[in-house]
């Protein structure tokens, strides 16, 4: 089969197609801003917590920051070369249904335009003029029946490095107040999480800004989730760290 197929081939070159390609690419950023954001936010404030040795505090910190995009970027690569591969195996299957089962796949798309209202005579022709042209046929049952979109070949290449650079900026981000405070922990502690709110409101922020919702409901639910991953990360710090 070739790769991708008709209906990818058509598809990759619609308004669509990058519509759904820049809605991948905000949320890998999301994910590796705020994963990268989070996890050493939690690391910094639990270190700060439990020890005043800054080393301590920088080698950990700087530890997650080099180990945390090279996880998340692999793991961004293989999910998205996995759903490339669900979304060919199901075309394929689909082709293989048009080809020794049209009736059954006919039928596939009318129930498909009936559970959105159509019936009767305009019921039959819109199945007919769907099922007349066989990309739009097979397009049609893979986005409505199967609910799959197409993965470019070149996703999950591109989703590997963005979600690696995004969470090398985001896992950067809380150590800021610890190399321009240095060794003054608790206001370096503080800081960072000043830093780190205003910037997860500004992600929860723009995201709203580019899909749905408030704008300000976003923004506040980033920071507080986020925000608390780093509560927890000081208050194991603070509980096991503390001198009994």
């Amino acid at each position: 089969m070739p790769s991708g197929g008709p209906a990818l081939a058509t598809w990759k070159g619609t308004k669509a197609a990058e519509k759904y390609r820049s809605s991948n690419l905000l949320s890998n950023f999301i994910l590796g801003s705020q994963d990268g954001l989070v996890n050493v936010l939690g690391i910094l404030l639990g270190l700060s917590a439990a020890t005043s040795n800054l080393t301590l505090i920088f080698v950990a910190a700087f530890a997650a920051l080099g180990a945390e995009p090279v996880s998340m970027g692999a793991v961004a690569y293989t999910s998205t070369l996995a759903k490339r591969k669900q979304y060919l195996k199901a075309m394929e299957d689909e082709q293989v249904g048009i080809r020794d089962a049209p009736k059954l796949e006919k039928n596939e798309v009318r129930e498909v335009f009936r559970k959105w209202g159509y019936s009767g005579e305009s019921l039959e022709r819109a199945t007919s003029v769907t099922a007349d042209n066989p990309k739009a046929w097979l397009a049609f049952l893979m986005s409505y029946e199967r609910d799959l979109e197409p993965v470019d070949p070149s996703e999950p290449r591109s989703s590997f490095l963005i979600v690696l650079g995004s969470t090398v900026v985001g896992s950067f981000i809380p150590l800021i107040p610890y190399l321009v405070l240095h060794g003054r922990i608790f206001t370096s502690a503080v800081g960072s999480v000043i830093i780190s709110g205003a910037v997860l409101f500004f992600i929860g922020y723009y995201e709203a800004r580019t899909t749905v919702g408030s704008l300000w409901r976003s923004g506040l639910q980033m920071a507080i989730i986020g925000l608390g991953a780093g509560v927890a990360g000081f208050l194991i710090g603070h509980f096991i760290g503390a001198p009994p």
